[in-house]
């Protein structure tokens, strides 16, 4: 799968055309109706502050899980990011660092959890923060299996008495630092240490200190059986509003004059950590695997959710899709980004 998902880096990377909203939005539109972009929900394409393309359409859709029919997509309808919430956590984690309210990413991880004092060993004890960001910590946890599954680590975390107990507890099965494993668990974990730091939950130091400053009036960030809101999947925002977010990272943190992620954090965030072949992974971003800095950055998320980011070019891709547990979900953001944005920009 992320072999194929490089196949865009390299239009990601070139120069940009001056594109024809209109013409890209109505190609768009007129390959869904001929039935080839199934189950895709929104696709918005900002650059430098312009529309360059922005459609919805209609599809069958979920919040968390729940059925919700068909919906009639557009500009104002809120939707799960899924796993893009991770790489929105990490900027979150950015910012309560750099208002001094957080340990930094080389401080120990099990060390913000002293109420977990039994769980120390010489190994866990070696785990840093900066592991949990780059998911990195060398403990067991599978999300390979189908998000239905409670077996899935991510479901057995939500379905946990404790989420934080369950997933400092897994056990040690490589060296911390060394060994990539997709987890969940991860973005719980900084979620926790960003709301112990900041004495309020993950939702509001969100809605202080991301959404308010970009304008983002609508949000829904789910949470799970214990009240906690789910840091690895459980946000929802327009296409617009997540947007905002794309803008304000290709703008190196800031927006409308005002610094909101210190450009530093997303130095730091783009920095690659773990090589996945070809792809990279930095703090929270999916990275491009070429490019220093990386050519595009990315929140990928079930079902077909994305947020390409590429600082350079000023530009930011966002789309949404239904095809929830499909594992085949990745086809459809590709398509739209290498057969319909791709061409249309002049990249190549």
């Amino acid at each position: 799968m992320i072999k194929r998902l490089t196949l865009a880096s390299a239009t990601l990377a070139a120069g940009i055309a001056q594109a024809d909203p209109s013409a890209l939005s109505n190609d768009l539109q007129q390959a869904f109706d001929q039935g080839k972009l199934d189950g895709l929900h929104a696709v918005l394409v900002r650059q430098n502050g312009e529309t360059l393309a922005e459609v919805y359409f209609e599809g069958v859709d979920e919040r968390w899980g729940q059925p919700l029919g068909s919906q009639s997509h557009g500009p104002d309808t809120l939707h799960d990011l899924r796993s893009v919430s991770k790489s929105v956590t990490g900027l979150l984690y950015g910012i309560a660092l750099y208002k001094g309210l957080v340990a930094g990413p080389d401080a120990g991880l099990l060390s913000q959890f002293p109420e977990y004092a039994d769980l120390a060993s010489t190994e866990r004890n070696k785990i840093t923060i900066g592991d949990a960001l780059s998911m990195q910590m060398g403990t067991e946890w599978d999300e390979n299996r189908p998000y239905t599954d409670p077996r899935n680590s991510e479901i057995a975390m939500e379905l946990a008495d404790d989420r934080y107990r369950y997933v400092l507890d897994r056990p040690i099965v490589s060296e911390p630092g060394t060994t990539w494993t997709y987890s969940g668990g991860t973005t719980a974990l900084i979620a926790a240490i960003i709301a112990k730091g900041a004495d309020m939950p993950l939702d509001a130091f969100a809605k202080l200190h991301l959404f308010d400053p970009l304008g983002i009036d609508e949000f829904e960030w789910i949470a799970g059986e214990d009240g906690i809101p789910s840091a690895a999947s459980g946000l929802r925002l327009s296409a617009r509003d997540l947007a905002k977010i794309g803008e304000m990272v290709a703008a190196g943190g800031t927006y409308n004059g005002q610094q909101i992620v210190a450009s530093d954090w997303l130095k730091q965030s783009a920095t690659p950590r773990a090589q996945l072949d070809p792809l990279r992974y930095g703090y929270h971003w999916w990275l491009s695997p070429i490019g220093d800095p990386p050519n595009w950055m990315a929140g990928f998320g079930n079902g077909g959710q994305r947020m390409s980011i590429s600082p350079r070019l000023g530009l930011v891709i966002v789309l949404y899709a239904g095809r929830y547990n499909d594992m085949q979900a990745w086809e459809l953001p590709l398509a739209v980004v290498n057969d319909y944005v791709a061409p249309a920009l002049g990249l190549n």
